[in-house]
């Protein structure tokens, strides 16, 4: 595969996904990491801007391209042109975001925005989103990576970026994604292997280690002390030695591990935090996100 000399150096993330799922606000959080931001890029300039002499600017240039539904026959052209650039060898990013229907709904009318796809011939809001959601489903697929953004808030939405796209180095390999969560405040969407851990003793009923988090030491002391703890741990480093190989020889670019008990607070942080710890290499950049943890 031919390499571009003049783009081997530079880094570019396409931004893309359902219309209110945060796209602005993204761009705003990866300029400020040292990303040059341009909005509204239609899909046939993609291949002129990344062919830019960027040599000539700086040998660590970043660049990411917010793109959407507005875009002239976004979902038709897209898909074709980004595959096309990173099969030339480009080192080429797509960050999909999304968000359930009931906080796009929310989203819009509390802002009182127009969807783009409900304009017009009295198309309701919940039509305009069911419609850009079926047209996206195709870039979705694609996708390097996903990011629900439905119950972030725009702190946790920019430090999730900056753990994100924070790093210089861009690795060919697949990318694990630890996530910790809640039940009570729903599954993660982007998850592709989840696993509940509400079986383990909860801290929660300790007076002394309720208002503590997972991060601290005497509430990982207490969920890790227990034998049937210890026992998922090697149930579960057995589980995923097997699965992550299976998955890379399949040229999965992402996986996202998804830890939950209750709230969100205790156990889960606890083994999230110990599980990045265990798979983290250079061969596999390894990231851990707490999604409900204030």
């Amino acid at each position: 595969m031919a390499k571009h000399l003049e783009t081997e150096q530079a880094r570019f993330v396409v931004v893309t996904g359902l219309s209110g799922s945060g796209k602005s606000s993204v761009l705003k959080a990866m300029e400020d990491i040292g990303f040059y931001a341009v909005d509204n890029l239609p899909p046939q300039l993609l291949p002129a801007f990344v062919n830019l002499p960027v040599k000539r600017l700086d040998d660590a240039f970043k660049a990411v391209m917010g793109m959407d539904i507005r875009g002239h026959r976004f979902p038709e052209v897209f898909p074709a042109v980004f595959q096309n650039l990173a099969q030339r060898g480009f080192n080429l990013e797509l960050l999909f975001l999304d968000a359930s229907d009931e906080v796009l709904t929310r989203r819009f009318s509390e802002t009182r925005r127009v969807h783009p796809l409900a304009g017009g011939q009295d198309v309701s809001l919940a039509t305009g989103i069911s419609r850009e959601r079926a047209l996206m489903e195709p870039i979705k697929a694609i996708a390097t990576q996903i990011l629900d953004t439905s119950n972030l808030t725009i702190h946790q939405l920019r430090k999730a970026i900056g753990d994100m796209f924070r790093e210089n180095n861009i690795t060919a390999g697949m990318r694990i994604n630890i996530m910790s969560f809640g039940f009570k405040k729903g599954l993660p969407v982007e998850a592709d292997l989840v696993f509940d851990v509400r079986f383990l003793p909860n801290p929660h009923f300790v007076d002394e280690l309720r208002p503590q988090t997972g991060l601290d030491k005497p509430v990982a002391d207490y969920v890790f002390k227990e034998k049937v703890t210890k026992q998922f741990q090697k149930h579960l480093l057995d589980m995923l030695s097997f699965l992550i190989p299976q998955y890379q020889a399949e040229g999965k670019s992402r996986l996202t591990i998804a830890i939950g008990c209750t709230g969100g607070r205790h156990r889960s942080v606890a083994l999230a935090k110990w599980l990045h710890s265990e798979l983290k290499s250079e061969e596999l950049p390894t990231f851990v996100r707490h999604r409900d943890l204030d």
